[in-house]
């Protein structure tokens, strides 16, 4: 049966997330979520401390060929609470697509912006990461923000979008900052 959120469901989630953004994102602390190997990349936002972890999802040793990178979220603000993504997160803010390509690569696109390729490839160093373009070259992934600043529940007024990750080449960290249009 498909999931089906009463009205008063919705109603709540909305209350929560403005109770949320009326806190000062300044007192915020972003953690860094660490110690799991599996770990490919994450996502953080204001008004809040909560984290959407991107984890390799194996299966006999291998990416799971149907289902090759598992999401969850961290509730920093909830005691550190480890939960799945609700469907409306999934569908409409952090579930992926993913295309089998070989064994040995997968194409990723956020079903919230389908425009934006990432690869989830396997390196020399016998180990998967996420590649994403930041300033227009391929970089490996390491973290995501999320400026919001108001809007609603459905459409959050997403001020910037901060890239994070590795230059493959020079080992160098590289970021850029997009301005949504």
């Amino acid at each position: 049966m498909k999931n089906v959120f009463p009205f008063q469901q919705i109603f709540l989630i909305i209350l929560v997330c403005f109770a949320k953004s009326a806190s000062s994102q300044d007192n915020i602390k972003f953690p860094t979520p660490t110690g799991n190997p599996n770990q490919l990349f994450y996502i953080q936002h204001s008004p809040n401390a909560n984290t959407f972890v991107y984890e390799l999802n194996l299966k006999n040793s291998e990416p799971d060929s149907t289902k090759p990178v598992h999401v969850f979220e961290i509730r920093y603000a909830d005691k550190s609470q480890k939960t799945e993504l609700s469907s409306v997160q999934w569908k409409y803010a952090y579930g992926i697509l993913t295309k089998f390509i070989s064994a040995d690569d997968y194409e990723m696109r956020f079903l919230s912006r389908k425009d934006f390729v990432m690869h989830l490839k396997k390196d020399a160093d016998n180990r998967f990461h996420v590649y994403a373009p930041i300033n227009q070259k391929r970089a490996i992934l390491s973290h995501i923000f999320l400026q919001i600043n108001g809007g609603t529940f459905w459409s959050p007024n997403i001020e910037f979008v901060f890239l994070y990750g590795i230059d493959p080449a020079t080992a160098k960290e590289v970021s850029e900052k997009l301005k949504l249009k």
